[in-house]
């Protein structure tokens, strides 16, 4: 889906707009951590990793779409602190407990095939980090959509592949899932030219907190949003969670799985 739809999902989004609205709360938890080495575990194209780079920080970009890692390189290259690579959240880091923060934004975690995935991704996220080190999480809440037809979100006429299109983006919600419809037709009447409905978990504050502290992590707080307004099961847009890893977790440098409950 990702690789096919690259271009698609990056024309969706009004980059500079987004990034002006995160950069500060990013801004403002890495300089409460000293962050010098950032991780983005699901970069997609790599907006916010270059954004990070641009502040001075060391950062890798990692995505499972090796589509996604190519326009990322060729949009931002891959200067002296920037790198990118092709690895999945849940996979192990070569470099355990080395980096200051590590990041799993745009609603990823939440794409994870199973729960089973999404603890082991929050491990292996955890054991990344340096003793004291933030992970941040952020998906959408799944739980202020009821039950029913597509909500639909965006409209969009622009230039995707060298041609006209128009994009459609919707969501609903049947129980514990979320379904991201995303339609790319002709604006001039042609034919369909794409249609996905990629799924998605709703996740809950409590898992959250078990996997995190299981694997290691301390300091548990959510938020509805970038601007830390207070989260909302009902109302709220987004589901941010930050955490930070234990300074009394044993770093094992060669494990491939997050720290157990009690190590």
């Amino acid at each position: 889906m990702f690789d096919q739809l690259t271009d698609v999902y990056d024309a969706m989004i009004d980059w500079p707009k987004r990034l002006a609205a995160e950069g500060p709360f990013y801004r403002d938890w890495f300089q409460q951590i000293g962050a010098k080495r950032v991780l983005d575990t699901a970069c997609g194209t790599g907006r916010h990793a270059a954004m990070f780079h641009s502040w001075g920080l060391e950062v890798e970009g990692a995505d499972l779409s090796p589509a996604m890692i190519q326009r990322a390189q060729a949009a931002f290259g891959e200067p002296a602190g920037l790198r990118w690579t092709v690895r999945a959240y849940d996979q192990p880091v070569a470099e355990l407990a080395t980096w200051d923060a590590v990041i799993c934004v745009g609603n990823s975690l939440a794409l994870a095939p199973n729960r089973e995935t999404i603890r082991q991704a929050i491990a292996q996220m955890i054991e990344a980090l340096r003793p004291g080190g933030l992970l941040l999480v952020q998906v959408l809440n799944l739980w202020r959509l009821a039950e029913g037809p597509c909500l639909w979100q965006k409209c969009l006429r622009t230039q995707v592949r060298q041609a006209e299109s128009l994009i459609l983006k919707g969501v609903h919600r049947s129980g514990d899932r979320g379904f991201v419809e995303l339609v790319v037709a002709d604006p001039r009447g042609g034919p369909l030219l794409a249609h996905e409905s990629p799924v998605f978990f709703g996740l809950e504050t409590a898992e959250l907190v078990a996997a995190a502290r299981q694997a290691g992590a301390a300091d548990v707080q959510f938020f509805g949003g970038y601007a830390r307004e207070p989260y909302t099961r009902e109302s709220s847009i987004d589901l941010v969670m930050t955490a930070h890893r234990s300074l009394s977790i044993p770093i094992h440098p060669q494990s491939s799985s997050g720290p157990k409950a009690g190590a």
